[in-house]
């Protein structure tokens, strides 16, 4: 197997860098925000644009969280380091399809906007790799785009 790293872009996401660590590093703060209700208020928002992945069935504790996301089945993830207020480090659990570790690294931009970039390394054998690889060159990009429209 080999780790291969996947980055999105760099997003610039208008919140203060403190509370927008706070607010990512509970993931319970995610419940809210991934509702059906918000879900479409940002379908709508998108101008019709939908992703082809979609989040259901998100379930979240402090530290960890479960969903099924369309054409993956169920992923788990769990924070397993905090340095604030710059990087929050989730690790995949349970079943999922590989074993991935997810970074979110927050810098100031301003007081009032923040800079921030998703890395994946995700530890994948040849066969999934020549499958997977585009998908998650693609969804790390549509991750960071959907963070960057969230509104806090």
């Amino acid at each position: 197997m080999a780790t291969e790293k996947y980055v999105s872009e760099i997003k610039v996401i208008n919140h203060n860098q403190q509370e927008l660590f706070e607010k990512l590093s509970n993931l319970e703060n995610l419940n809210a925000l991934l509702s059906p209700e918000n879900i479409e208020r940002a379908k709508q928002g998108m101008n019709g644009k939908v992703p082809p992945m979609e989040f259901k069935d998100f379930k979240a504790d402090h530290d960890s969280c479960r969903f099924s996301l369309t054409g993956m089945g169920e992923i788990g993830m769990r924070i397993i380091d905090r340095e604030p207020p710059k990087t929050i480090k989730l690790a995949g659990e349970g079943k999922v399809p590989f074993q991935f570790i997810l970074w979110i690294q927050l810098l100031p931009l301003s007081e009032e906007q923040t800079k921030f970039r998703l890395s994946m390394h995700a530890e994948l054998n040849p066969m999934i790799k020549m499958m997977a690889n585009k998908p998650l060159k693609e969804g790390i990009n549509k991750l960071a785009d959907a963070m960057a429209m969230i509104r806090f």
